[in-house]
């Protein structure tokens, strides 16, 4: 979806991103941005924990009454 794109895309998006968000409020909203994706990447990390666990010990009961 986003290969499309290219390198005069990405600098014509950053550059409307500038005027409309202004020299101060752009690096607030990167640093938010990451903020974001840090914490959807851990929650995403707590979940497939936490499923993989549960599949292990799913495993191992299955190994014990053989």
């Amino acid at each position: 979806m986003f290969s499309n794109i290219g390198i005069p895309g990405l600098i014509i998006i950053l550059v409307i991103a500038l005027v409309v968000f202004g020299p101060t409020k752009l690096p607030q909203l990167g640093r938010a941005l990451g903020d974001t994706l840090r914490e959807f990447r851990s929650s995403t990390k707590g979940v497939v924990d936490d499923i993989t666990s549960e599949v292990k010990g799913e495993d191992e009961k299955k190994a014990d009454k053989q």
